[in-house]
């Protein structure tokens, strides 16, 4: 009831815009910080690391292996990889271009940070990008989606499948 409201509700897609924008906002400053100023992953993947240990660790050890064995040794990609996703992430909620496919490369990352223990802002985000998903493709209507996506479905056979059944 409540999943075919977000998906088909006028009311719904102004909601689901304010939340975007909001989120989107988050994601745009977070990342332009770390373009624009010194940052280092390096630091932040180590202490993660370090977190694996102990009675209690806040980092599960199979995620500590991928951090260490394979994330430290490059760590200037994920600096890159980090501050530009962000932005991007934040470009397209905020204009509402490729929306649900933003929240869905944000959530990637919220999930990334919470399982290298940083709990922070981290939850709400994952929460705010649930409700954007379940609106689907009315979470970008009222954005670039509106034109974008009859385009790519007109174009492209997979998304044509996609728009029949999904209304």
């Amino acid at each position: 009831m409540i999943g075919t409201w977000l998906r088909e509700a006028t009311v719904a897609s102004y909601l689901l815009t304010v939340a975007r924008l909001w989120l989107g906002y988050q994601w745009l400053m977070a990342g332009w910080h770390k373009v624009a100023g010194e940052f280092s992953a390096a630091g932040f993947l180590r202490g993660a690391i370090a977190n694996s240990q102990g009675e209690r660790p806040l980092v599960q050890a199979w995620w500590a292996t991928f951090l260490e064995n394979f994330a430290l040794p490059n760590a200037a990609l994920f600096e890159f990889m980090v501050a530009w996703g962000e932005v991007l992430v934040g470009i397209g909620l905020i204009v509402g271009a490729f929306s649900v496919l933003a929240v869905f490369f944000g959530m990637l990352m919220n999930f990334s940070f919470l399982l290298s223990g940083a709990i922070s802002v981290n939850p709400q985000m994952i929460l705010l990008s649930f409700i954007l998903l379940s609106g689907g493709r009315n979470t970008g209507i009222l954005g670039l989606d509106r034109w974008i996506m009859p385009f790519l479905r007109a174009r492209l056979p997979v998304l044509r499948n996609q728009a029949v059944t999904s209304g």
